[in-house]
């Protein structure tokens, strides 16, 4: 995908349709991609492969940095392929502010998963995209579900009040936390708390075990105040420790049931509409900023110069622009 030459978008479709890890590894490159050539090659190339698959667990795991994220998802990627099942991870990291560059440094992270033929894991910057994932995560999904990946791992970049888009292109959504008792659990924010299906504690080992133990009851009585994300459905608080292997089996265990429950019920359907049609508006509100950026040109550059010198409100340059676009088609 260098240089001019055209994107062979035929060869993709057949390389990911037989499970081509190469391929698989292009295709999330050229749908990343913000060449205009390659968003049209991209486009094609989404549209010949089929659709979602329905069966494939979708997993989003969040938590602060330093956690251990990629020490759980490696211990969890281990036990999936224990079960006979391939395991894709799509690990997002952030980009610097001032650069744009990114670390990407999650294969180093997850050596042993990295070498099994079983996993696929592929890193990618967040750029400029909120909600601890990349703008093409979605994308980057249907692709691992075309390759014939059945689990599949999002990884976010952090967590906050904004790093809850994962929950949004998931099945379920994992809340990674460490030991810290009741001054960790006044510094989540409610809103995370109520999306997770599970809030794991992790570092349940050595001089952190009662830490631990307690942060988990703690958990457990937070949870048991909080509407669920589900109805009839309440999250869980489970204990592990990544590192030694400790309550993988059983996180893995709970991950299947609660899936299995939610796609029994016609839950997981409805998820997924859901999901769907909130994909097309997302899609829709950042192909209109796209469209304005350029159609605006340098009357867009002039009134974002004059919000930044603070000559005009921001909410009046946007009023502006839209009048501009909207009057434009009439």
């Amino acid at each position: 995908m260098t240089g001019e030459r055209p994107v062979d978008v035929a060869a993709l479709v057949a390389g990911i349709t037989h499970r081509d890890r190469r391929a698989l590894a292009q295709a999330i490159t050229l749908v990343e991609s913000t060449r205009p050539d390659h968003r049209r090659a991209a486009e094609q190339l989404l549209a010949e492969l089929p659709s979602p698959s329905s069966d494939a667990l979708r997993i989003g795991i969040s938590g602060a940095p330093g956690v251990g994220k990629s020490t759980l998802i490696e211990a969890l990627g281990k036990v999936i392929i224990a079960t006979g099942e391939r395991v894709a991870v799509l690990a997002v990291d952030p980009s610097s502010a001032r650069s744009g560059g990114s670390i990407l440094g999650d294969k180093t992270r997850m050596v042993d998963l990295a070498r099994d033929d079983r996993a696929f894991i592929r890193p990618s910057p967040a750029g400029e995209t909120l909600g601890g994932v990349a703008r093409r995560t979605r994308e980057a999904l249907h692709l691992c579900e075309a390759a014939g990946f059945r689990r599949i791992i999002v990884e976010t970049v952090g967590v906050g009040q904004s790093e809850t888009a994962v929950s949004g292109m998931t099945d379920l959504f994992v809340l990674l936390v460490a030991p810290g008792g009741g001054d960790q659990l006044q510094g989540i924010k409610r809103g995370i708390m109520e999306l997770a299906d599970l809030v794991v504690v992790n570092k349940c080992d050595g001089e952190l075990v009662a830490k631990a133990r307690q942060a988990v009851a703690e958990y457990r009585s937070a949870i048991g105040l909080m509407i669920p994300r589900h109805a009839g459905l309440p999250a869980e608080a489970i204990p592990v420790s990544a590192i030694e292997g400790v309550g993988m089996q059983q996180l893995w265990g709970a991950i299947v049931t609660r899936w299995t429950a939610l796609a029994s019920s016609g839950e997981l359907a409805r998820l997924r509409t859901a999901q769907a049609r909130q994909w097309m508006w997302d899609e829709v509100a950042q192909g209109l900023r796209d469209h304005a950026q350029l159609a605006t040109g340098d009357r867009g550059r002039e009134l974002a110069q004059q919000v930044a010198d603070g000559r005009l409100l921001p909410h009046l340059a946007a009023a502006q622009i839209l009048a501009d676009l909207l009057g434009g088609t009439g």
